[in-house]
């Protein structure tokens, strides 16, 4: 089986985001990258109003240069929709799996429907099932007492104690490198999250998986 690891960068707040940067990889069961996609979207990266509540809006500038020289590609936003579509049927891919897939589902949709004026709704290809990398990792790590421990030492708990989820930390807590940095950039941030999912896997197979199931 092939699948999806998703991520998405995006401006507009927490409630109604709008993607700017969009990257995947089509990965195999044993984590192998088989095709990985890199977009910047034009129809919300070209609205400077837009951008300026982009959440990592610093690295802008950056963005700007990689397109000018070459290094990101810039794309409508039904084009990708296109892409993503077509590589699930080419690499017959059962699930697409973002961590807090949520948000990932809403940024695009949203997105897409802002753009098209509604005349457009959905952008995931049905049929394909969307996973949560966030929902394994509570799930498979969340009762770990070696991860408890980890956050606990290195401070990474919430205020009741429970230990934190973001990618970056258990990134860190799977690497064993404990001064990762997450870039949140699109295609950077699928490959640390594919790794929390083979993780997910190798210690917790029959976790829960599916965005709504419970």
């Amino acid at each position: 089986m092939n699948y999806i690891v998703i991520d998405t960068e995006t401006t507009n707040g927490f409630d109604d985001p709008m993607v700017y940067d969009c990257g995947w990889a089509v990965i195999d069961e044993e984590g192998r990258v088989l095709k990985a996609r890199s977009y910047v979207i034009a129809d919300v990266f070209c609205e400077k109003e837009l951008m300026e509540d982009a959440f990592f809006a610093d690295k802008i500038p950056q963005y700007v240069k990689d397109i000018a020289d070459g290094v990101r590609k810039m794309a409508w936003l039904r084009n990708v929709k296109k892409i993503l579509r077509r590589d699930c049927k080419n690499f017959n891919v059962v699930a697409i799996m973002a961590h807090n897939m949520r948000f990932d589902y809403r940024s695009c949709t949203r997105t897409q429907r802002y753009m098209t004026k509604s005349a457009d709704r959905w952008f995931y290809p049905y049929g394909v099932e969307l996973w949560d990398t966030l929902k394994m990792a509570r799930e498979t790590f969340g009762h770990d007492d070696e991860y408890k421990s980890f956050c606990s030492e290195n401070g990474y708990t919430m205020k009741n104690g429970s230990p934190r989820m973001t990618a970056e930390i258990l990134y860190r807590y799977i690497s064993g490198q404990n001064d990762f940095k997450e870039e949140h950039t699109g295609l950077t941030d699928v490959l640390i999250e594919k790794e929390i999912f083979l993780a997910c896997m190798a210690k917790n197979p029959s976790c829960a998986k599916g965005v709504w199931s419970n």
